[in-house]
């Protein structure tokens, strides 16, 4: 049992709770210093193989989704919790005590402008008493005995519980910042214009997020300087749900769009290809055919009995352009031969070059001529996806403590007791009061209870 005791001292202590937070400061700045995720690969890159091996060990390339940083978290949350657990049945009594308006030991040693005597009865004084305390604090306990009148009011009991919301709101916040990283997600699309897309690809290399709804961007615009920097950049954007058109939106730079949990901030843009390139095959001066094509496709060329196999497909060989490579097998033989896209500009630049280099001639193969097409460039609009279940929980937990640190540092808890009796001829009233912080205050809150009460100081003996 006592080393349950010790066990319990522990971990409430708050000792534990210092180190803990500094150990939480000294590990936050370190994630905030070493570049995170996907920005951590050239960081690492320039440092010491055997230095950038701990940290990847350490998983200080990505901190705040790390095991240990949880565990972390948890030990504090642990901490407030047996740290109020321990201290809240003590706070909720007082919270919870009832005054006894008959106390007599807080009228010892009243000072002298504390006591008043006047010439209203009791009853009278009483009344007048009461109804400005009702006014005042809230309700009143009054008791009659012995010739007497005991009145007893009391306001801020609840500031004994103001430290156990605050820690109610970090539990609350840390819960909430926990939630993002483990249950939710951040990633991005690149869709081009026109296009729709329902997968994200998660950061840091995590793989892939479907959706269960698509974006489609309907158009994206771009404003120019003078000098040709980017002013600004939108995506009109469709969300779609089974095909069907759900919420249009404008996302702007710093002006992010809603939906389905997900926020979509505009973080990029840029062009890229669309469908595949398309090979034409000419005979004489007509069309045979057009197909699209990738490589290791194969297709039969018409009337004919010639098997074409596309062998490569380069998006820029030898800085002369989109080409592909085909190999062409015949009852003559095979030949293979490559068909750039820019052939004509190509042939203009080098004169013989067809002739020299047969090689490069897109109608080695007669009686046909082959032409490739590049597939058509569009715009794109890159976009951030984030989707943070935290963000409700961490607004939560931030009200509570606000509300916990107003009750703190605010409130106290007041109390006030005031004895009224008959003595020759007079009323005699003593007043006291207590409070949980800042007596000066309460002290002068009594001298201006006083003042209220309307009596004439002068007939104060």
């Amino acid at each position: 049992m006592a080393k349950k005791n010790s066990l319990l001292s522990f971990l409430a202590s708050v000792k534990l709770a210092v180190a803990l937070l500094i150990v939480v400061a000294a590990v936050s700045i370190l994630g905030t210093l070493i570049p995170q995720q996907d920005a951590s690969g050239p960081f690492l890159a320039r440092m010491n193989p055997g230095i950038a091996s701990v940290l990847l060990i350490l998983q200080l390339d990505d901190v705040f989704h790390s095991a240990w940083f949880a565990i972390l978290m948890a030990l504090l949350a642990l901490n407030l919790i047996v740290c109020s657990l321990d201290r809240f049945p003590r706070a909720w009594r007082r919270f919870r005590q009832q005054g006894d308006p008959e106390r007599r030991d807080v009228f010892e040693n009243l000072p002298a402008d504390l006591i008043l005597a006047v010439d209203a009865s009791p009853a009278a004084a009483a009344h007048r008493i009461e109804t400005l305390l009702k006014k005042r604090v809230g309700s009143i306990k009054r008791r009659e005995t012995g010739g007497q009148t005991c009145l007893f009011a009391q306001k801020g009991a609840f500031s004994h519980l103001g430290v156990f919301i605050v820690h109610a709101g970090v539990l609350i916040m840390m819960a909430g910042v926990m939630a993002g990283p483990f249950l939710g997600f951040e990633g991005h699309m690149n869709i081009p214009e026109g296009e729709s897309s329902a997968v994200v690809a998660l950061k840091g290399k995590r793989g892939f997020k479907n959706l269960d709804f698509a974006v489609r961007c309907d158009r994206f615009i771009m404003d120019f300087y003078d000098d040709g920097t980017p002013k600004t950049y939108r995506s009109d954007l469709t969300f779609l749900e089974q095909g069907r058109e759900v919420q249009t939106a404008t996302v702007l730079v710093n002006h992010p769009v809603s939906f389905g949990g997900i926020r979509f901030y505009q973080a990029s843009y840029g062009t890229m290809p669309t469908g595949d390139p398309s090979l034409e095959v000419i005979r004489g001066d007509r069309k045979v055919m057009e197909v699209k094509i990738a490589a290791g496709k194969t297709f039969p060329l018409p009337e004919s009995k010639a098997l074409v196999q596309v062998l490569r497909v380069e998006d820029n060989f030898m800085d002369m352009g989109p080409a592909v490579k085909l190999n062409i097998d015949a009852p003559g033989g095979v030949v293979q031969f490559w068909v750039f896209a820019a052939i004509d500009r190509i042939a203009a630049a080098n004169p013989g070059l067809l002739e020299q280099v047969p090689l490069f001639n897109p109608a080695s193969f007669a009686p046909y001529v082959f032409s490739l097409t590049k597939p058509e460039i569009r715009p794109y609009t890159g976009l951030q996806a984030v989707r943070d279940p935290g963000v409700p929980v961490v607004a939560l937990g931030a009200a509570f403590l606000m509300a916990g640190l107003y009750l703190v540092f605010f409130r106290s808890h007041r109390q006030i007791w005031i004895r009224l009796e008959a003595r020759a001829g007079k009323t005699m009233i003593r007043i006291a009061g207590k409070s949980s912080r800042n007596q000066p205050a309460m002290d002068r809150e009594l001298h201006n209870l006083i003042k209220a009460m309307g009596f004439d100081r002068k007939e104060a003996s």
